[in-house]
């Protein structure tokens, strides 16, 4: 009992005296008894070691990356196979509708690899941007039918003031849902010093809005149906108009394909329906037979459908009239377009 006494001092004693031994000496210490290994303190080391700078994670790398541009919008974009109205507009940012507009096309109306679509409506060159609209001034929101020249005669406003209050020109589409500013005061109304007798009213432009005009490359089965087109008007004596106006509606209808598909039963060249007396299936997808019955006149083959000749006066009318007056679309202003390309082909193949 008296040795164990005496003992526990001396061994505090020595406890502190290794405690106020400098770490590094402790340090080899602890290393030559073999308590620890020399890599254990150098992964103590290691894991002081400043980080490299500059050096994002992953994850950080990603969000500060550039976003990327928004696709830019071209005036015009060619199809190509698998393309889709809605699938081009939202390409592009923009909507369906306004796409369609532009182009005169209905929601059922086939587009075909090769078709060249407008996808920005031209303005006038030295027009400024439009300032923004006070809440007071009147607008008009366009209807089915509308025009910019019946918006303006409808609300005694000229023409070209209401197209430049809207930063459109005459060649600029308009579509339903659009909102139309109308001034309150023409910009040009300023009066003159001396004066002056009140110049008559200019004409009054043709009904129909103007369209862009459109192109179509032709394939071998669009040859084939335009000649056929070309050649049944010319053995019905049908005058370079009439034809001009098949070949017109044939562009609007199929793109001069012969569809086996369309809206609801329309078929064919000409997107003739079944179910309205233009005949069978069979029938409406024969280009000869469908040419002959949009024709119509004393060769027509249908008892109960009315051709172009079957309408007195049909000369006297626009292109996008005569065609409308046969096919019945929905679309009435949609034929204008391919006025140009129509008379084209028949002075190059008719």
């Amino acid at each position: 009992m008296h040795e164990e006494t005496v003992g526990r001092p001396a061994r505090r004693s020595g406890l502190r005296r290794v405690l106020a031994v400098p770490v590094a000496i402790a340090s080899t210490v602890a290393v030559t008894l073999g308590i620890v290994q020399p890599a254990d303190a150098a992964a103590r080391g290691a894991d002081r070691a400043p980080k490299p700078k500059g050096a994002l994670p992953a994850a950080k790398r990603g969000a500060v990356r550039a976003a990327a541009p928004a696709a830019v919008v071209p005036g015009e974009y060619t199809v190509v196979a698998g393309d889709t109205v809605s699938g081009i507009a939202e390409r592009f940012g923009l909507a369906t509708a306004e796409v369609l507009a532009l182009n005169g096309l209905g929601w059922s109306t086939l587009i075909f690899p090769g078709q060249v679509l407008a996808l920005s409506t031209p303005t006038v060159p030295h027009e400024a941007a439009a300032p923004p609209v006070e809440p007071e001034i009147a607008r008009h929101i366009v209807v089915g039918g509308d025009t910019m020249w019946s918006i303006a005669e409808r609300n005694g406003i000229g023409l070209d003031d209401l197209l430049s209050a809207n930063g459109l020109s005459r060649d600029s589409l308009i579509f339903p849902g659009q909102s139309i500013v109308l001034p309150t005061a023409a910009p040009s109304a300023a009066p003159a010093p001396v004066p002056l007798p009140a110049p008559d009213a200019a004409p009054a432009p043709a009904p129909v809005e103007p369209v862009a005009s459109v192109s179509l490359p032709l394939t071998d089965e669009r040859l084939a149906n335009l000649h056929i087109i070309i050649d049944v008007g010319r053995s019905l004596g049908v005058p370079d108009q009439g034809i001009v106006v098949a070949l017109a509606a044939a562009a609007q209808e199929s793109g001069l394909v012969n569809a086996h598909s369309g809206d609801a039963d329309s078929l064919g060249v000409f997107q003739q329906r079944p179910s309205q007396g233009w005949g069978t299936v069979d029938e409406v997808l024969d280009p000869v037979r469908a040419a002959t019955a949009f024709y119509g006149g004393a060769a027509n083959p249908n008892e109960h459908t009315r051709g172009l000749l079957d309408y007195p006066g049909w000369e006297s009318l626009s292109v996008t009239e005569a065609a409308q007056s046969v096919q019945i679309s929905a679309h009435p202003d949609y034929y204008a377009k391919w006025e140009r390309q129509a008379r084209e082909w028949l002075a190059e193949f008719g």
